[in-house]
């Protein structure tokens, strides 16, 4: 890592989608556009603020929580890809540490899963029951970073499919201790049967969404309820399916028609004004990395160019409460050859990664 104080960012700097400026400064880890007196370092390209990841599991992998070795290589892997904001959306682990390190991504953490007893992966989750939820969601909300993460939907072994994990009432009741107590909720639903409860009782966001139709949809957009869609995860939907196919036929066949309008559905919530973001899903059985594959996996979904863009960089951040390229802003910003609004593809090759100020990639 670097350890120059000043740090000269010269060529374009995108601030905003249109607001482009020929140079800025890191001083002391914090971005000015005022010239410093003193010798600085220069780097030279397409400057876009620090990646953000909205759905990424640091502190996990398939089998449940890792130790402080594995979750470092985690959180550099993502760094290395310009990842420089992580929404954690659930993760076992204790990962507080992190915070103190300058040369890792800022992390906003949304706690410990929450699912139905026997209803999601082993090891994750605190897996409860309804009557338990509210005290569960209150408890993860003092927790995390201002969010919570609810399982909403999960294979019912009975039923053979996927089924919605909490009654109305609870989830309603639940999702209003987090708002008092200052956090947003989301939940992770591949079907469409838990999702209009989940809107009506005051979600914030959805992960993968993969069941949104044009009877909920509107609902969405309504409410301004947000999806991270997950694409990169939901391509491995076909391999799930065909590996239970002999033990739960309609959950293979459900997952497959999930997957096959996947693009449909995401081209159709972005048309209708849902509020759209990166999300990569890594972390469980993913790979770490991969926000790049997730941008380009939306444009081909149909979503434009520079929308998909803003999804990993201006609006994700505005979403989630954290500064852009500012005066005074932290230095977190990732630097290309190319102009990235142009070709995301770009995405997929940071030529520099700059995190508080000094260059760590």
């Amino acid at each position: 890592m670097s350890d120059h104080v000043v740090l000269h960012v010269k060529g374009r700097v995108l601030v905003g989608p249109d607001d482009v400026r020929d140079e800025l400064w890191a001083v002391d880890g914090r971005i000015t556009y005022d010239r410093p007196c003193a010798e600085a370092l220069t780097v030279e390209g397409w400057a876009l603020p620090g990646l953000v990841d909205a759905h990424c599991h640091v502190g996990l992998d398939h089998h449940g929580a890792v130790d402080e070795t594995t979750s470092e290589k985690q959180a550099l892997t993502d760094r290395d890809a310009g990842t420089l904001l992580i929404r954690d959306a659930g993760s076992p682990s204790d990962t507080r540490w992190i915070d103190d390190r300058e040369d890792l991504p800022k992390i906003i953490r949304a706690g410990r899963h929450i699912a139905r007893t026997r209803r999601y992966i082993r090891n994750y989750a605190h897996e409860i029951e309804p009557g338990d939820l509210v005290a569960y969601v209150a408890q993860e909300a003092r927790r995390g970073d201002g969010w919570v993460k609810l399982v909403g939907d999960w294979i019912d072994r009975d039923a053979g499919d996927l089924t919605a994990c909490w009654p109305r009432g609870e989830v309603a009741a639940a999702i209003a201790e987090a708002h008092r107590l200052g956090a947003r909720v989301t939940a992770h639903c591949f079907a469409e049967v838990a999702l209009r409860d989940l809107v009506e009782a005051g979600i914030d966001c959805i992960e993968h969404a993969t069941g949104l139709t044009e009877d909920t949809i509107p609902l969405f957009a309504e409410r301004g309820v947000a999806i991270v869609p997950t694409l990169v995860n939901i391509a491995t939907f076909p391999d799930l399916a065909a590996g239970a196919e002999a033990k739960f036929p309609d959950w293979s066949a459900h997952m497959r028609r999930l997957y096959e309008r996947r693009y449909d559905t995401v081209r159709a919530a972005y048309d209708a004004g849902i509020p759209v973001f990166v999300g990569t899903d890594a972390g469980g059985s993913l790979a770490h990395g991969l926000v790049a594959a997730e941008v380009a996996e939306l444009v081909k979904a149909g979503i434009p160019p520079l929308q998909a863009l803003s999804a990993t960089a201006w609006g994700a951040r505005q979403w989630l409460g954290r500064p852009v390229l500012e005066e005074g802003a932290p230095a977190d910003l990732v630097v290309y050859d190319t102009d990235p609004r142009a070709d995301v593809g770009a995405l997929a090759a940071p030529r520099r990664v700059i995190l508080n100020g000094r260059v760590v990639g």
